[in-house]
């Protein structure tokens, strides 16, 4: 990828945040906005309205900054364009440009069951790690509301189990066209609830839900805590079991290492099948690789293929946002990417094979923030101490890979349900929360 082609530059960016954002969002956002030029090391993008500008600057910056600086260190900062016509506006270029077409489909969802049309099992690479989950899906489809209701899958981010979940609504509709289904996820349940209830909605939000013969329910992980939500799903799940109607749920746990989930709904969730999404073998991400790039019309070398499964591991969204780059730059240039160009694109995808010591970390980060070492041990839950443990258990997992159990031992024998917690808040927050984005990359700079 030429970092100084501003055309070359956003297709990159744009794979890389369909990797961090929903399909609707990415749609809403993104589908008007550009890279009008690079200037001064500043990265200009252009956006349709004020409204997008104050938009990007609250929720996408942090984000973006992040992606662009993977490219490069070089760039110093992005700033956004008001560009009225942009939708319409001719590139201006000083030699023809090839036509880069973003597979803007993968971010169509149906409005009448909310299913997105390319999640099909035509499309969803079977290998060792996910095999019984696909042979449990396909029994579920034949056999709807009776083997194996609820079917709950789960598995860490990016193991696939959007895709496959969404693979049994879609295949229910061609098998059951009179039948309805719909898919959602756990926070726009909780979400429509809750405007329901301060609506004087809550009767016609019950009736809605009652009706589907086949629910989808994805990311129930977000349930925890959320007592009242809990309680409607509760319900919810008897009417549609007690008629026999399917229902498939996702996690990224075992429905035993949810926290703050009542037991009784637990129990509902424990009541059919649960199967878990493990990793992907080198061979099953090979598959994975050849796929994707073939569905979108590019043959890679097996050198190619061999060198981006072994060098991404475990995380399927990463593998794809690989192989929309390699995409992109396919379309670009005209011919796929050998094995040098490759290399390079890895660098920004590829996490750095460290070791650390637990208590190395620790220390770091303790002075980082002032506190002293031993209270990220103690079992306090004081404001000062909270975010620094969490921020240390972040740091623990995403850098240096430290499987959640052993980092619960070693800060003070937590629960590892405690420290997925941990890491998934802060996960989410660092794409939003500029102060602790740049919190975060201080300190890996200490620990260099």
């Amino acid at each position: 990828m030429n970092k100084s082609d501003p055309h070359e530059l956003w297709e990159y960016v744009l794979s890389q945040v369909e990797l961090s954002i929903s399909p609707a969002n990415f749609n809403t956002w993104f589908r008007d906005s550009s890279i009008v030029k690079i200037e001064d090391n500043v990265v200009h993008i252009g956006v349709p309205s004020q409204f997008f500008r104050d938009w990007y600057l609250k929720k996408f910056h942090t984000l973006l900054l992040k992606i662009v600086r993977g490219v490069s260190y070089e760039f110093r900062n992005i700033e956004y364009d008001i560009v009225k016509d942009i939708a319409r506006k001719p590139k201006e270029t000083k030699r023809p440009q090839p036509t880069v077409e973003l597979p803007l489909n993968d971010f169509y969802k149906n409005k009448s069951d909310n299913l997105n049309p390319r999640y099909t099992f035509d499309t969803f690479v079977v290998g060792s790690f996910n095999e019984l989950a696909h042979a449990a899906a396909q029994a579920a489809i034949k056999n709807p509301g009776i083997l194996y209701n609820p079917l709950f899958i789960y598995g860490e981010t990016g193991r696939g189990k959007t895709h496959l979940i969404q693979a049994i609504g879609n295949q229910f509709k061609k098998m059951y066209p009179n039948r309805k289904v719909y898919y959602l996820s756990s926070e726009q349940f909780g979400n429509e609830y809750t405007d329901a209830i301060q609506n004087g909605t809550a009767n016609r939000f019950k009736e809605k839900y009652r009706h589907y013969d086949l629910l989808i329910m994805d990311d129930v992980q977000f349930f925890a805590k959320r007592e009242k939500t809990q309680e409607e799903v509760f319900h919810l799940f008897n009417t549609l079991h007690d008629n026999n109607k399917q229902i498939i749920f996702s996690s990224d746990r075992a429905p035993a290492a949810i926290p703050d989930i009542a037991e009784r709904l637990r129990g509902r969730f424990l009541a059919g099948m649960t199967i878990d999404i493990g990793e992907p073998d080198t061979e099953s991400r090979m598959a994975i690789v050849k796929k994707k790039a073939a569905a979108n019309g590019v043959m890679l070398s097996d050198e190619v293929v061999e060198y981006v499964a072994t060098s991404i591991s475990g995380n399927i969204r990463e593998l794809e946002g690989v192989i929309n780059s390699i995409v992109c730059h396919t379309q670009v240039k005209g011919v796929p990417p050998d094995i040098a160009e490759v290399k390079q694109s890895l660098r920004s995808f590829s996490r750095p094979t460290k070791t650390v010591s637990v208590k190395h970390v620790v220390t770091k980060i303790a002075e980082f923030y002032g506190i002293d070492e031993e209270s990220i041990y103690e079992k306090t839950r004081r404001r000062e101490v909270v975010r620094p443990r969490q921020v240390i258990m972040y740091i623990l997992r995403e850098d240096f890979s430290v499987s959640y159990p052993t980092i619960g031992t070693k800060l003070g024998g937590r629960d590892h349900t405690t420290v997925i917690h941990s890491c998934e808040k802060v996960k989410r927050e660092v794409l939003t929360d500029a102060e602790l984005a740049k919190e975060i990359q201080d300190i890996r700079s200490l620990l260099v």
